[in-house]
């Protein structure tokens, strides 16, 4: 017997026992809305999770399965590493058995830090510096000494930022008062403050005097003076210039982390420009100096990515080889994946959703692990058809490594991939929750469900298109990659601008369009608010029930408020404890005192229509429609109902929503207002099948009554659907950038050869 064959079976050639766990078996599922299901996933396979919005797809997936795994593996710490790790609760299951370590690639933007950029965050520019490090010339030391985050590699004037903050002194002070009179406008620097008294009562200046009758001496020491210990009121205390304690104490946080207010307040009066010293380049003059045919590390990460990877292929040099292999790697990962129009400078801040989960994923292309299970989230958000195929066989590489692979998605190009298929449902919320199918594509076909109902539905081009009635014109927009593009929107319709990844599709309507007048951008970005905020909050429905609370039990209106008198004084209205960790994420538990109710036990005596405060919160939409049949209330229910966000509940955290869904609920609040133009971006992102059916119609009535509608959009249902489509390309990045085609659909399917037209044409023809 071959050593080899002596691991995979028993010496009488039966299987060992090693080899039967070939399912994730999960008994008993309960985690928020899932109706003690229970099923087997086959391990080493790719499994697709489809339904509706709020079936319990991600309920399922990160809340049991990925979540059990974290759980499990911060278990085999020691007890020591655990204390300083957060405690997870575990998942509400009854079992859950051959579980393997789960990687979670989702679409959570990557952090803000201005130091993190695509080069840092996927390892190509560590690679990068190791290859300038080697055959640069001249020689100028390690690869650290390419670092911008690494002090001997930095521009010592921007500290590796690339750019420097200039201070608006008028943003700081208003000139015409004194110090008594609240010249100081910085937040926390108000009159009687200890900010104020450090200054104020220094003897260095008059608070009496108006700031612009102060000697040059004394605005300067007003201003600028460096940290200086002196005496105050007979106690030693350090002085700060005012610009020099602003700086101290606001710019060098991170902006991500600051309080709305201050926020508000930096982005006011900080404006930042390119460094002069390294222009931008963020490293210092001898890194610099170091050039590779011609060209210095700083120019390569500026290139775009697909341009990158033909230099370094160009590159041979055996000192290197394995480092050029595996950039080279890493860089074509990226072009097939559809970011090969990003650059490595690009800051990871700055990349949207779909972006980040794809540069995550490129992390783990290369990776040695096998036996691993990855979970997905949506990978085709922001993704053209043709991009989507890529995105498809980078998910069938996974598994054919050896890897389980989970994926929450609603494309059927993706569904159509699976090896297996799991479909919730058979709605939303409390009507989701339960097993409505199990197995491979051609039985959910068959299957009558919703899903399968949907899978080769496909809707149809517009018999008639309707007339526009003017245009909105975009004259010689630049912004990225558009070569001075000039078009005309048209006014009264539905017009759907498309194009690949990285088209500028985004560049052209959001960076010429944002700020006109009559111009609403209803986009996926967070909603501005915390996590107290949630759907009554956010759309004014919590005043009318409020108010309603407090007619019907004779009281003030303030105690049904969680953010006022009624809350509970343990959690402070949340309903959650939060426990702050400082180098881990926070963990949350349900407060003990109200159990997540948010009130007071008195606020909870008070009823309507036999319902509290804490059970009207915890209505879905469907249900507080019922609840609440007219008035303010019942017409800010219609519009969440019409935009697909039946099956929220008024009090569930802003936080907690995904970005379609955040961007549906801000179209539910502007859709109140009359002949107004509408950006939306992506407006499926999220939507099962069956729904985009719903939100064809929501922007038919938006049209209808008056509007203009923008869409940026991949979907082909909202493409055939348009009155007007304009598509962007014919590539990505500097390979796009113009407009290839502009008309109605039944043009571009006809006459126009643009990758759009090949797609739209055969969905069209597949529905036919």
């Amino acid at each position: 017997m071959t050593p080899s064959s002596s691991t995979s079976a028993s010496p009488s050639g039966s299987r060992l026992p090693a080899d039967s766990h070939d399912v994730i078996e999960i008994r008993g599922a309960r985690e928020n809305n899932l109706d003690d299901i229970s099923l087997d996933l086959p391990k080493r396979r790719l499994t697709v999770f489809t339904g509706v919005s709020g079936s319990g797809k991600s309920s399922l997936v990160f809340g049991t399965i990925a979540a059990e795994s974290r759980r499990l593996i911060d278990e085999t710490y020691t007890a020591f590493i655990q204390s300083f790790m957060p405690s997870l609760g575990r998942p509400d299951v009854d079992a859950l058995r051959n579980l393997s370590a789960s990687i979670i690639v989702d679409q959570e933007r990557m952090g803000a830090n201005s130091r993190s950029t695509v080069g840092t965050a996927t390892d190509a520019y560590a690679m990068l510096r190791i290859v300038f490090s080697r055959i640069g010339e001249p020689y100028v030391g390690t690869s650290s000494a390419f670092s911008f985050n690494n002090a001997e590699g930095m521009c010592p004037e921007c500290e590796g930022l690339g750019r420097v903050s200039q201070i608006d002194v008028d943003e700081l002070v208003d000139r015409d008062r004194s110090l008594n009179e609240g010249a100081i406008t910085v937040p926390n620097f108000g009159v009687d403050t200890w900010y104020w008294k450090t200054i104020a009562e220094s003897g260095l200046v008059d608070p009496d005097v108006k700031l612009r009758d102060y000697t040059p001496e004394q605005w300067a020491d007003f201003l600028h003076k460096p940290a200086t210990k002196i005496k105050q009121n007979g106690m030693n205390v350090t002085y700060e210039g005012l610009v020099v304690k602003v700086q101290r104490l606001f710019l060098a946080k991170e902006r991500e982390s600051m309080q709305p207010q201050i926020k508000a307040f930096v982005d006011r009066a900080v404006k930042f420009e390119r460094c002069p010293a390294c222009d931008g380049a963020r490293l210092n003059e001898a890194a610099l100096s170091c050039r590779i045919d011609g060209r210095n590390i700083a120019e390569c990460s500026a290139m775009q990515i697909s341009d990158l990877a033909e230099l370094i292929r160009k590159i041979d040099d055996p000192s290197v080889g394995p480092v050029l292999a595996s950039l080279r790697d890493v860089l074509d990962s990226m072009t097939e994946i559809g970011l090969g129009y990003l650059s490595l400078d690009r800051e990871s801040g700055t990349l949207s959703g779909g972006e980040s989960q794809r540069v995550k994923m490129v992390r783990h292309l290369g990776s040695s692990l096998t036996d691993v299970t990855y979970v997905f989230d949506e990978p085709t958000v922001g993704l053209h058809p043709h991009d989507i195929r890529r995105m498809n066989d980078l998910l069938v590489r996974l598994r054919d490594k050896g890897n389980t692979v989970l994926v929450v998605e609603h494309k059927p190009e993706v569904i159509e991939i699976a090896d297996h298929v799991v479909d919730l449902g058979p709605g939303a919320g409390a009507a989701g929750g339960r097993i409505c199918y199990t197995g491979d594509v051609a039985g959910l076909r068959a299957s009558g469900t919703l899903t399968g109902r949907h899978l080769d539905h496909r809707a149809r081009l517009r018999a008639q298109v309707r007339p526009h009635r003017g245009v909105l014109p975009i004259t010689d927009a630049a912004t990225h990659n558009l070569k001075n593009v000039s078009v005309d929107l048209p006014l009264g319709v539905l017009t759907v601008v498309t194009g690949v990844a990285g088209s500028g599709k985004s560049s052209l309507i959001h960076g010429s369009l944002r700020g006109r007048d009559d111009v609403v951008t209803v986009d996926q970005s967070p909603i501005r608010g915390s996590r107290r905020s949630n759907p009554a909050t956010y759309t004014g429905l919590l005043d009318s029930v409020r108010t309603a609370f407090a007619k019907a039990n004779k009281v003030k209106a303030a105690l049904f408020s969680a953010n006022s008198e009624g809350a509970c004084p343990n959690c402070k209205g949340i309903g959650l404890v939060y426990t702050d960790l400082a180098m881990m994420a926070g963990v949350a538990s349900v407060c003990e005192q109200c159990e997540g109710r948010r009130f007071t036990p008195e606020v909870l005596t008070y009823k309507l229509r036999g319902k509290d405060i804490s059970e009207v919160l915890a209505m879905q939409v469907a249900e507080a429609r019922d609840f609440f049949p007219s008035g303010q209330s019942r017409a800010v229910l219609d519009r969440l109902s019409d935009v697909g966000l039946d099956y929220l509940s008024l009090g569930q955290p802003l936080t907690t929503l995904s970005g379609g869904e955040r961007q549906r609920l801000k179209l539910a609040i502007r859709m109140a207002e009359k002949g107004r133009t509408y950006v939306l971006d992506e407006p499926t992102t999220g939507l099962h099948l069956a729904d985009v059916d719903k939100l064809l119609a929501l922007l038919d009535r938006l049209v209808d009554a008056g509007n203009t509608v923008i869409v940026i959009e991949h979907h082909q249902a909202v493409m055939a659907h348009a009155d007007w489509i304009i598509d962007l390309g014919p590539g990505a990045g500097h390979d796009g950038g113009r407009i290839v085609f502009e008309g109605t659909p039944a043009d571009l399917v006809a006459d126009a050869d643009t990758l759009t037209a090949r797609h739209l044409r055969e969905y069209v023809g597949a529905g036919s």
